[in-house]
């Protein structure tokens, strides 16, 4: 990681100012900057952990942060440690320390023995830019928190990048979760990953939430979520387009608006919108696509020289063929609509699950028009499969949704999910 210090500016310092805030260090507004604020809870941080105060994020503070980023620390058993202590030493709990660490006998610990030790403080955060290192470095912390978390690859992106998948639940009835496939679009992502995280700490704690029994759910259904679809365009619009992109002088003759890339981009880094990317009438959509002046690579709505063309859309449609989903959910923004048929081929059920997801989200349930009708993941599924699938356009307002509509989103769509493993 690069060295942060007074003056930096980036999605990285965003992520420290986030965490320093919620270890107890005032860094001030939470906007990526810098700033002397930011700097003095560096420094009270760096006093604190025996570094030394001099308000810059080098090797040794990043040492020192690292493990807080990730949500735990490996621990060595110690003369005289007990797992009480050790929970306290850490600000977590024995449930928290049992939960990561399966199979150990709280009273036959070894001295020199391996633990993973998680922090009393959550891994996701929401009020950032959630970029793909994030997530990964996310993914990371909650797998070794929670071992029962199966991760994996289904996929890569134009750029190598992982399309990861995460699981829950050991059940007959498979569901499909994902986002992150317009790259504006990517609010969703924490959300999905916050969804998760809880989910996983309710699974522990044999807890319910909002009602629904987690661990019946996980003996019921399983789980699978790739929260971003669409990895390098998350990156370009979060983090800027680079020197070093393969595509950097394709990228600024692509984009013809005059905006920069964090205002208008919403297809991969070949240009190409992955939600327009899917064999569902996709030779009508790329005659209608012509006729609109979206024919070749750009910001948004090019289908693609093909159906599938892309490695992210191939990746996604060889993960739904490999499984026996039930329904599928694929989120993006905006508008609080959810789009549930397809040429009218959704079966029955499927408008009677989307009145439920319309009652527990509050948002409206309707049909595709224009050219949102045409070569979506949803409407692949729908007409290879004959089930439900829906197309979730959170937040209000227009893109890109600014990061305080988070919670609100997360709060509209946590019952939804957990009402779909089940309905």
């Amino acid at each position: 990681m690069r060295v942060l210090q007074l003056g930096s500016t980036g999605t990285d310092v965003m992520e420290i100012q986030a965490l320093l805030k919620k270890i107890g260090y005032d860094p001030g507004p939470i906007d990526g900057i810098f700033g002397e604020q930011t700097r003095q809870a560096v420094i009270n941080f760096q006093r604190d952990n025996n570094l030394v105060p001099d308000g810059i994020i080098g090797p040794n503070t990043y040492k020192k942060l690292n493990p807080l980023l990730l949500g735990y620390d490996t621990y060595y058993v110690q003369p005289g440690d007990t797992l009480w202590r050790i929970a306290q030493k850490y600000y977590t709990t024995l449930n928290r320390l049992l939960t990561a660490n399966p199979g150990i006998d709280p009273y036959q610990l070894r001295i020199g023995q391996k633990l993973i030790v998680p922090f009393g403080i959550d891994v996701v955060d929401t009020n950032i830019d959630y970029t793909y290192e994030i997530m990964e470095r996310d993914i990371t912390g909650l797998k070794k928190r929670y071992p029962f978390i199966e991760v994996g690859v289904a996929g890569q992106s134009v750029l190598g990048r992982n399309l990861y998948y995460l699981k829950l639940g050991n059940g007959p009835n498979e569901v499909f979760y994902n986002g992150g496939i317009h790259a504006l679009e990517w609010l969703p992502v924490p959300v999905l990953m916050r969804w998760i995280e809880n989910f996983a700490l309710a699974y522990s704690e044999g807890r319910s939430i909002l009602g629904y029994d987690v661990r019946d759910i996980w003996n019921r259904s399983t789980i699978y979520i790739i929260p971003m679809i669409n990895p390098d365009g998350i990156d370009l619009v979060l983090n800027g387009l680079q020197p070093d992109n393969p595509y950097y002088d394709e990228l600024l003759q692509w984009n013809d608006t005059g905006e920069p890339f964090s205002q208008v981009w919403n297809a991969n880094i070949r240009g190409v919108d992955l939600n327009h990317n899917y064999d569902a009438l996709w030779y009508e959509y790329q005659e209608l696509a012509e006729e609109l002046g979206y024919g070749d690579p750009g910001p948004t709505r090019y289908p693609g020289p093909f159906p599938e063309s892309e490695p992210e859309t191939t990746a996604v449609v060889e993960f739904i063929q490999n499984h026996n989903f039930r329904l599928i959910i694929a989120y993006h923004s905006q508008g609080q609509v959810i789009y549930w048929d397809f040429e009218n081929m959704a079966p029955p059920i499927a408008r009677e699950i989307g009145e439920m997801f319309a009652d527990v989200s509050g948002y409206e349930l309707a049909e595709t028009v224009g050219t949102a009708s045409y070569s979506g993941m949803k409407d692949w599924f729908i007409q290879e499969y004959r089930k439900p699938g829906y197309t979730i356009e959170t937040g209000i307002g227009e893109n890109p949704l600014p990061i305080s509509q988070i919670p609100m989103i997360y709060e509209n769509n946590e019952e939804l999910l957990l009402l779909a493993a089940v309905v």
